[in-house]
């Protein structure tokens, strides 16, 4: 399993995660930044918790995003 984390509030919207990742991102039309898909809110944070299938994807999120939000936590 895998904890997925995005700091969200410091998103500057450049798409770069959807990107690489369009099935677990998606651009918000409300504020333009990005959304964890299906990410639950704790404290400033998204969490959420995926197989290890997709670790190729979230890796790729990761380098493309250029303000350093997203963060993996290997179970």
């Amino acid at each position: 399993m895998i904890r997925v984390i995005q700091q969200r509030d410091k998103c500057i919207g450049c798409n770069a995660c959807v990107e690489a990742d369009p099935n677990r991102w998606r651009m918000s039309m409300k504020d333009g930044k990005c959304t964890l898909v299906n990410g639950q809110l704790k404290g400033q944070m998204y969490n959420l918790l995926v197989g290890d299938e997709e670790l190729p994807q979230l890796e790729q999120a990761i380098r493309n995003c250029p303000v350093k939000i997203i963060q993996l936590i290997q179970l």
